[in-house]
């Protein structure tokens, strides 16, 4: 029996990882490999990896976990939860068992992308969530932002910090009265036609294509579309959860654990403000910590 199973090993899971191993506890961490920002071409904010390829940083973690004989890396889909604290089981897609007497769930969310053509294709590069994570190489350029709810005027506000050159995308929506009088005096346009396709050109490009015919040109786009859990365990496990503007996040305490004893979570799963790589990694450091403290006797 295994210590600590996590399911899920990009940031937050193997920075888990990494706490269990140096304390000489024995983890599995299982893994589908397709991490939620592997569409970007480079990682910023993470200090001492600034600008490198979000996969690049994941192979080198991987290779550094290896120096740790109690971890072992698995390539496979947990198919479902059972057990208790102290005794619980993981089945895999492909028919393994494995059993650890805590768990960390890291499994990330998935976005979740409209039926708009173009939209897909250019997200990573010419349209993005964050500021934190893209607004400083296209700083002082024409941005846009597509409307996705009252979030989005503090999106507005905050990327002042970056730009000037701003244009508000409705999509159809409606903008309150007094959100719409803020949005005149910041001198911020609104598009009010709705979005039917995205073409991006060369990196941070992208013409917004509108049902009136109207074709609108920004440097970049932000976005914040719907996400959801990348896998369902927390569903059968009747894990508590708290909506956020874009879906879901799995509810924990203080101390990284849900509502289930002996069941931890961390990452995008956990997170519903401003994911980053940088918080996954100290979500996933810390619950890997007090999973191993609640095991000390």
């Amino acid at each position: 029996m295994d210590d600590v199973i996590i399911i899920g090993g990009s940031f937050a899971g193997l920075a888990g990882a990494l706490q269990l191993g140096r304390a000489r506890r024995k983890v599995t961490v299982l893994d589908t490999g397709l991490p939620r920002n592997r569409f970007a071409s480079h990682s910023h904010g993470l200090l001492g990896h600034d600008h490198k390829p979000p996969l690049d940083i994941l192979a080198e973690a991987r290779q550094q976990l290896a120096r740790y004989p109690t971890i072992k890396l698995v390539s496979a889909r947990a198919e479902s939860v059972s057990g208790a604290i102290d005794d619980f089981n993981v089945l895999t897609s492909g028919g393994e068992s494995f059993r650890a007497r805590r768990l960390i769930l890291s499994y990330g969310v998935a976005d979740q992308m409209p039926d708009v053509p173009g939209f897909g294709e250019s997200w990573g590069t010419s349209i993005v969530p964050c500021p934190y994570c893209d607004g400083f190489e296209v700083a002082g350029q024409h941005w846009g932002l597509v409307w996705s709810g009252p979030q989005s005027h503090n999106q507005v506000r905050l990327f002042h910090d970056w730009t000037d050159k701003l244009t508000l995308f409705t999509d159809g929506h409606d903008i309150p009265p007094d959100i719409r009088a803020d949005l005149t005096r910041r001198n911020v346009p609104v598009v009010e036609d709705r979005i039917v396709e995205i073409a991006h050109h060369k990196g941070h490009i992208a013409t917004v294509n509108l049902d009136t015919g109207r074709k609108v040109v920004v440097d970049i786009l932000f976005a914040h579309p719907r996400n959801k859990p990348s896998a369902s365990l927390h569903e059968s496990l009747d894990l508590a959860t708290v909506d956020t503007p874009v879906g879901i996040a799995l509810k924990v305490d203080e101390r990284r654990q849900t509502s289930m004893p002996g069941i931890y979570a961390a990452g995008d799963l956990t997170t519903p403000f401003l994911p980053s790589v940088t918080q996954a990694s100290s979500q996933g450091a810390m619950a890997g910590i007090f999973a191993q403290q609640s095991m000390v006797v």
